[in-house]
């Protein structure tokens, strides 16, 4: 049975809340202040996310399907410049909302999170550029999927509050994978 109208527009409007609310707050905001950004009562937002984790899962999903497509559409160019593209785009991702980067690695350990195959998918679309990176001879053999991206999870930590954070990023990003690539 299709959902209401009325339940489509709260599960809409919840998920701009949550957005608003972690991009200030982190991913550890008060989900009584999601419910009251949205206008709804705390137990309308557990209806629709009986969980933290299911809120961060749909509000994460189509970005991260949309990062997985992407590293679909870069197979097709240079190896280093797509992983490193590729690299830019999650980075710029996953500084949209605090405490991001935590949430992710965590949910790649945690096999049973809600947050898993959504970051799962991400993941193993990125360790498709980073093997053909590493088969181009472009960068180290011995660097895994998981290291690259808990690297860039790092990366986008010690710039979140710096006052440039953008450029600092983009330096830090910059400076990490001249440290992965090789000189071949």
């Amino acid at each position: 049975m299709p959902a209401r109208s009325d339940a489509r527009r709260n599960h809409q409007v919840l998920l701009d809340a949550a957005r608003e609310a972690f991009a200030e707050h982190g991913t550890d905001a008060s989900l009584r202040d999601v419910a009251r950004r949205a206008g709804v009562g705390i137990g309308t937002l557990y209806r629709h996310f009986p969980a933290r984790e299911a809120l961060l899962e749909a509000l994460l999903r189509d970005d991260f399907d949309r990062l997985a497509e992407r590293a679909g559409e870069l197979a097709g160019t240079d190896p280093l410049d797509a992983l490193l593209t590729w690299l830019r785009e999650v980075a710029v991702e996953q500084r949209t909302i605090r405490g991001l980067p935590e949430s992710v690695m965590e949910a790649l350990r945690d096999g049973a999170s809600q947050l898993h195959a959504s970051c799962q998918a991400m993941r193993d679309a990125g360790g498709v550029l980073l093997a053909r990176a590493q088969e181009a001879g472009a960068v180290r053999a011995d660097l895994t999927a998981n290291e690259l991206l808990a690297l860039v999870a790092g990366l986008v930590w010690a710039s979140e509050y710096a006052p440039d954070s953008g450029a600092r990023l983009d330096r830090l990003l910059r400076v990490a994978m001249e440290g992965v690539a090789t000189d071949g």
